[in-house]
């Protein structure tokens, strides 16, 4: 069989980017509805640690929700519910990811992912090694901060209520009043929580699953772009079906986390056609031979640890390197 590439490889997938509306309600409503049970089941009288196996859970369905939230920006699923449209814009607020700057930023992702001098818009910075040997130390300190461990970890706080929140607002208010209202919004339901219920519910209703589905969140955007086969090109050498393949990863996963993440593991074929359904993913891989040998990392601690130990890349060697290749600069 030949193998197609190029402009021919994503006029491939265009048969799978088609919603089964039915389809899709079902995973919004179904996740949604299992979501507030979740996360009524932590202010429930059950034991402690039922109350924490629901607050865990809760995060986890959260994850989900976020993944089907953006296949909905994306107009892979409902494009034409004005309902979906309302529902989503809520879950955003809620989710601390409000519309507005999350279908800025990450369709500018989509459409320069991989750009050197252009990929930090709506992603982590990339630097090569001799900008970073050239710059200041505040600089470095800045864009090192962005790509630690601990900050991705926190992605509740840096990367949600700094980044998709507050930042945004600061800079363009009149552009991302949403933004605002998501911050103000999440912080009245945890005084609420806190008045009402006390510190357990602020902990176990709010806290825990915010941190989980963002902690989780941040590190999968993260490592499907940072990853120790990645590419990343000038501009004259960059189109975009080469950047979906060569620049995103296939994340391994088990059914289970394959569930709560959406499929978003298929990351390359997410991004050779963001149209196609999440849960059509596995359908485009099993039929396009061509897309089924791309570049893999998965959620093991060693390949979270390869992931997170890349800095910079290096041009000559075209690959990104850690703090050993830097300190021998």
């Amino acid at each position: 069989m030949r193998m197609r590439t190029g402009p021919e490889l994503i006029v491939a997938t265009k048969p799978f980017a088609m919603d089964f509306a039915a389809k899709s309600w079902w995973t919004v409503l179904s996740t949604g509805l299992s979501l507030v049970g979740s996360i009524g089941g932590t202010l429930w009288g059950f034991h402690l640690v039922g109350k924490l196996v629901c607050s865990v859970l809760s995060g986890l369905l959260i994850l989900r929700f976020f993944v089907i939230y953006h296949d909905q920006q994306h107009h892979a699923i409902l494009p034409k519910s004005r309902m979906a449209e309302r529902l989503m814009r809520i879950f955003g607020i809620l989710s601390l990811s409000p519309s507005s700057v999350w279908r800025s930023s990450h369709n500018y992702h989509h459409k320069h992912n991989s750009k050197l001098r252009s990929a930090h818009i709506g992603s982590f910075p990339v630097m090569t090694r001799a900008e970073y040997l050239k710059s200041s130390r505040g600089t470095r300190f800045k864009y090192l901060f962005m790509r630690h461990p601990l900050t991705i970890l926190f992605g509740y706080v840096f990367a949600f209520l700094w980044g998709m929140c507050l930042y945004p607002f600061i800079n363009q208010p009149k552009e991302h009043k949403d933004c605002l209202i998501a911050f103000v919004v999440h912080v009245l339901i945890g005084a609420t929580l806190l008045y009402f219920f006390g510190w357990t519910a602020l902990v176990l209703t709010q806290l825990i699953p915010h941190f989980i589905a963002c902690a989780i969140g941040t590190y999968l955007f993260y490592a499907q772009h940072n990853f120790p086969e990645v590419s990343f090109f000038d501009r004259a050498g960059w189109a975009y079906e080469k950047a979906a393949l060569e620049s995103s990863s296939y994340m391994k996963t088990g059914p289970i986390m394959a569930w709560f993440t959406a499929n978003i593991g298929y990351h390359h074929i997410h991004h050779l056609n963001a149209r196609i359904p999440f849960y059509r993913l596995p359908e485009v891989w099993q039929k396009l031979p061509e897309l089924q040998k791309p570049k893999t990392t998965s959620l093991s601690p060693l390949q979270i640890i390869r992931c997170l130990r890349l800095k910079v890349w290096d041009v000559e060697s075209q690959r990104m390197v850690g703090f050993r290749e830097l300190r021998a600069s």
